[in-house]
């Protein structure tokens, strides 16, 4: 058994600690069944995981090189007059364009390396695809709105086993899209995000959540919440709160083994709006 230190240390607050007083704080807990233990993905879910976050970790890489391209051309005022400044025409545009050194050998060796990167990504896009149909969370998760195959790998991926998560709420919680709570006394306010969880979720889902927001189940909510709020912070906060309802969506999918129902997920969104 690990235990999960940051809850064995709200459990067990040392005024004065040592190694000798750590292990006797264990034993206790351990021997009246107290000490909270933390999940380890088995070796089938640590192998999606890596997957997923060297993809991840590979298009980040990619779209940085890629805006300091971009900033390369404002810095000396060139134009881009191309959709795409990395297809077939904006390479040429690069080919020819005329600026001094070391800028240029820059701007050579970042095209390269995005090349590289391409090819990278591609690969594991191809162990992906390989891996996908296989998953049983992948195919649920792909008929929800905004959730293509790369996003339901990611989420499955961390997810792990969804029988963790005896609510949608507890897989909400662990998403870290929830507010802090923060109460004493007669007061209860919320705070900010409590970003708990694997960072990977908490991207996956606001990222799926831009192409939700336009879906007939949340529309709706989406906007009323917008307005509610106001043009200043209306968008962000309503775009974190379609996450969470997503998020809990997902639960409900992967706990029924049924696809995404449109009725269902509108019904709720409603009543939550009311």
């Amino acid at each position: 058994m690990i235990a999960d230190a940051l809850k064995v240390k709200g459990l067990a607050p040392l005024a004065c600690k040592t190694d000798k007083i750590d292990a006797r704080v264990l034993a206790v807990l351990s021997f009246r069944d107290l000490v909270p233990e933390i999940w380890l993905p088995d070796p089938r879910v640590r192998k999606e995981r890596e997957l997923a976050r060297f993809r991840m970790h590979l298009v980040k890489h990619k779209s940085m090189l890629k805006h300091r391209v971009h900033s390369t051309l404002i810095s000396f005022g060139k134009p881009c007059p191309v959709t795409d400044l990395f297809g077939v025409a904006g390479r040429n545009l690069l080919a020819d364009l005329q600026i001094p050194e070391p800028w240029r050998s820059t701007l050579t060796a970042s095209l390269s390396v995005i090349d590289d990167l391409d090819q990278q990504i591609d690969q594991v896009n191809r162990k992906l695809r390989a891996t996908a149909p296989d998953h049983p969370y992948v195919p649920l998760l792909m008929t929800a709105p905004g959730i293509g195959w790369v996003l339901a790998f990611t989420i499955a991926a961390e997810i792990g086993e969804i029988e963790r998560f005896s609510s949608p709420k507890k897989l909400v919680g662990y998403s870290g899209l929830c507010p802090k709570v923060i109460q004493s006394g007669e007061k209860d306010r919320r705070g900010p995000l409590t970003k708990s969880g694997p960072k990977y979720l908490r991207w996956a889902m606001p990222e799926a959540t831009m192409h939700a927001l336009r879906h007939p189940a949340y529309a709706e909510r989406y906007q009323h919440t917008k307005r509610r709020l106001g043009k200043q912070r209306g968008a962000k906060v309503a775009q974190i709160d379609i996450a969470r309802r997503l998020t809990e969506a997902v639960w409900h999918m992967l706990t029924t083994n049924k696809p995404f129902s449109p009725t269902a997920a509108r019904g709720a969104a409603l009543r939550l709006a009311a």
